[in-house]
């Protein structure tokens, strides 16, 4: 009994200590690039500005941006950039060429049309003022972004708009909107000084992976070239996300971002063409219409308001790995501890699968942790999604925990049935319960999840670090200490269809290049399997009251 109650377990904590180490050395390593994505000695050309910051939303009319906090944003903008590029002169927007003159920043000025002709109208007088007042700070006004692409406006309509404007002013017009829809409206090719087109690597169709993504940008720019040629084109968006969820082989990292921004960068010097970055800084409301990638395109955090990418420094997609990896030590110590005090409460000897069993807990608990609660700060928005997030890290962390305790006092994964059925049917016991509880809302989180990636998926993250942490524990539970013969719950029933029917379609929808996705079924799948393995014991009073079958 020495040699298993205490070597062999000290012996897989040692092993698990020492797989977290290396995971998280190698989940930190830093990129060096030959190209520093920032590099104030060589300014940008440009780079779409949106002053918001924190709860500050364009989605409330009544936001107003103060000119003090614009100010401070162009006085550091002016330090990497050349230039900057607005969408609207609304929320305090109309501000900022005059601010901008102050730094000496030139303006490239968006007019924003919809389908409100008057708020249309009201937007075209007020740039034209604008370009008159500060002639030598608006270098360019841009009429309509992505309108056609939104469906806002029609192609005859938003010709007749731009031609309205260039006649009103002395700086050269044109209209911005992403590459195909150039294509679909070459009429607007007459209209316009310049073509402005927006290259967007990560939301295409057919998403393009981080490594090719400066590839695909210039042989864009290259085929609209060719299709319109005689007229300058500006890239007028491009970039990439540092944050949220992979669209097939398409992964928003921080490393990603540095690499394909400096990539797009040494190819439009080498190539002499124009590129605007999308964005300064991050915004965050956008994660309202977008999901999480939506808020995290800029160069520039939301909060410190600094750059992500300083020059020199190396860059990792995680800068705080030695506290992740030290909370995910300290959670394995505990799932061994727990181990070791519960078989001191109830001695008796171990088979060595649960100890393995344990160790696997640990493992995957110790290097996901620091990994789900990165994503929980990233990708929390609102109050729902605080909630959710946060209950199924809770989860993650509770389920090691309560299983090795389970584990080692020979109990089975407990129903529903025993948590919330009749009164005869429930647990008394506290850690049973609280097991209970956490596979609960592991299931609740998870169908909801699930679903989500059926019906609404554009937007959604995956939680395959918190869902791994929760889940793995449960199946090991259920392998190595099987319940008592019984019905299968209908309950847990319900619950594996739903998810192993939501695996599926989500796998094959989001295709094989997208290792997010098929984490996220593989977790789905196995939790879907130790639920459909479930039993409940029946209790002979309430079999006695069921009614019996008739003829």
């Amino acid at each position: 009994m020495e040699q298993i109650s205490l070597r062999t377990p000290l012996a897989l904590l040692l092993i698990s200590l020492g797989a977290i180490a290396a995971a998280w050395w190698w989940l930190a390593t830093p990129i060096t690039l030959a190209r520093a994505p920032i590099d104030p000695a060589a300014k940008l050309l440009c780079v779409s500005y949106a002053p918001f910051r924190a709860a500050q939303t364009p989605l409330v009319p009544t936001t107003h941006i103060t000119s003090e906090q614009i100010a401070q944003d162009l006085a550091q903008l002016a330090k990497i950039s050349d230039c900057v590029r607005t969408y609207s002169i609304e929320n305090g927007l109309d501000q900022v060429p005059g601010l901008a003159a102050k730094v000496g920043l030139k303006v490239i000025q968006g007019i924003w049309l919809g389908s409100d002709r008057l708020k249309n109208a009201a937007q075209i007088s007020t740039v034209i003022g604008l370009t008159k007042q500060y002639p030598d700070v608006i270098s360019a006004v841009v009429v309509g972004n992505e309108v056609l692409l939104r469906g806002e406006m029609t192609t005859s309509d938003l010709v007749a708009t731009i031609r309205s404007v260039k006649s009103q002013v002395t700086v050269p017009v044109t209209y911005a909107d992403v590459w195909e829809f150039w294509l679909r409206n070459r009429e607007i090719y007459d209209a316009v000084d310049f073509i402005t087109i927006h290259i967007l690597p990560y939301w295409e169709d057919f998403p393009i992976r981080a490594k090719y993504a400066a590839a695909h940008v210039d042989s864009i720019r290259k085929r609209l070239a060719v299709a319109f040629p005689g007229k300058e084109i500006l890239i007028g968006e491009t970039g990439w996300p540092s944050e949220g969820r992979m669209r097939a082989g398409a992964l928003p990292s921080r490393t990603n971002q540095a690499r394909v921004v400096s990539e797009i960068l040494a190819m439009a010097k080498q190539e002499n063409f124009r590129v605007n970055l999308i964005e300064a800084y991050d915004q965050p409301w956008k994660r309202r219409l977008e999901g999480t990638v939506g808020g995290y395109w800029g160069l520039l955090d939301s909060v410190q308001r600094a750059l992500k990418y300083p020059p020199g420094e190396a860059i990792s997609n995680f800068p705080l790995w030695k506290w992740q990896m030290g909370g995910g030590t300290t959670l394995a110590v505990l799932v061994f501890g727990t181990g070791w005090l519960t078989l001191r409460r109830r001695p008796w000897k171990p088979r060595l699968s649960s100890w393995i069993a344990v160790a696997l807990s640990a493992t995957s608990g110790g290097i996901l942790l620091g990994v789900a609660a990165d994503k929980m700060y990233y990708e929390s928005y609102g109050f729902g999604g605080w909630l959710g997030w946060g209950a199924l890290l809770a989860a993650g962390v509770a389920s090691p925990l309560l299983c090795t305790n389970a584990l080692m006092s020979g109990r089975s994964l407990p129903t529903f049935l025993e948590l919330l059925g009749p009164r005869e049917a429930r647990t008394r016991s506290a850690l049973p319960i609280l097991l209970g509880l956490v596979l609960a809302v592991t299931s609740l989180v998870a169908a909801q999840t699930a679903l989500g990636f059926v019906f609404d998926p554009r937007y959604k993250d995956f939680p395959f670090a918190s869902l791994t942490m929760a889940v793995l524990p449960f199946a090991t539970l259920m392998l190595l200490n099987r319940p008592k013969a019984g019905a299968r719950p209908i309950a847990e029933a319900v619950f594996a269809g739903l998810l192993a029917g939501a695996a599926l379609f989500t796998g094959f929808n989001e295709g094989p290049d997208n290792w997010q996705s098929l984490w996220t079924c593989a977790v789905f799948l196995l939790f879907a399997l130790t639920l459909w393995q479930a039993r409940g014991v029946q209790i002979p009073e309430l079999a006695a009251r069921s009614p019996g079958p008739t003829g």
